[in-house]
């Protein structure tokens, strides 16, 4: 006689489902601004850029009016012609390094750190980490540097009230050269993230970004004055200079023609960041 023996099997429990993540323009950009204020180096260089913006501006307003007051003003011949709008934006240059240099360690920083690496795993298509990065920081660097234009203004209008130099936010042209001002700035961090990605070495992006903003223009004024005339109003340096220029001469660009000038030069190094991105390994 066989018995036979009834064996249940218990229910098998399955995990439930991860739910799927796709790869989205929008959180490329949540996770590039989440790795932006992570570090400190972007704290540090936004306020050294702030800093110099609006401290070397009233340095130089302040200085104007000393000169005013002590009848010695005609001795300089920047002075001679200085308006409020030039005398605040005077910390531009100085401004305009911080805030490019910080664009290059966005970019060129991950790949000494390696970081790099799991960046594009997570997005294999590569070219929107670059257009991310390239958007978060020209947008911070824009706000940042527009505050800082206005703020430098505001207050060095005031340093110089009673002056020659005194204008005001109504007057002609002066709300056009703050705001490009501040865009002129951001679009300098947009070329040092391009130059980062490009090169791929902070000190490399950081030389080229020095060379072209401030030593190239030098090494142009040794040139035959005809020359000059050709070239030195297309340097990337000298065409921003035009966007928030409060006047204009036939030595240089009009404003309008200068952000376009400027705009091809923050173009070409995209463009080429961008070959270098999708041609070449990790």
């Amino acid at each position: 006689m066989s018995t036979l023996t009834a064996t249940t099997e218990e229910p098998r429990t399955t995990a439930p489902d991860r739910p799927a993540y796709r790869v989205t323009g929008r959180r490329v950009l949540s996770s590039e601004w989440a790795k932006l204020w992570s570090l400190r180096s972007t704290w540090i260089t936004l306020g050294l850029g702030l800093l110099f913006l609006v401290a070397f501006g009233l340095i130089a307003a302040s200085h104007y009016k000393s000169e005013i007051d002590s009848g010695h003003v005609g001795r300089d011949r920047d002075f001679a012609t200085a308006t409020a709008v030039s005398l605040s934006l005077f910390g531009t240059n100085f401004a305009q390094l911080a805030l490019g240099v910080l664009g290059v360690l966005v970019t060129a920083g991950e790949y000494s750190t390696g970081m790099i690496r799991s960046t594009l795993a997570a997005v294999p298509r590569r070219l929107p980490v670059l257009w991310s990065k390239a958007t978060v920081f020209g947008l911070v660097a824009l706000v940042v540097a527009t505050l800082g234009a206005f703020v430098a203004f505001l207050f060095g209008s005031g340093i110089v009230s009673g002056t020659p130099a005194a204008m005001g936010l109504s007057h002609a042209g002066v709300l056009r050269s703050l705001l490009g001002a501040g865009l002129y700035l951001g679009l300098v961090g947009v070329i040092g993230v391009a130059l980062g990605s490009l090169l791929r070495s902070v000190a490399g992006g950081i030389s080229v970004l020095v060379a072209s903003l401030m030593l190239v223009p030098g090494l142009i004024s040794l040139l035959p004055s005809s020359w000059q005339d050709n070239i030195s109003p297309y340097l990337p340096s000298n065409a921003g200079e035009s966007m928030f220029a409060l006047t204009h001469d036939s030595t240089t660009l009009s404003p309008g023609a200068g952000l376009l000038v400027f705009l091809g030069w923050t173009a070409l190094a995209l463009a080429g960041a961008a070959y270098r991105l999708v041609r070449s390994d990790v």
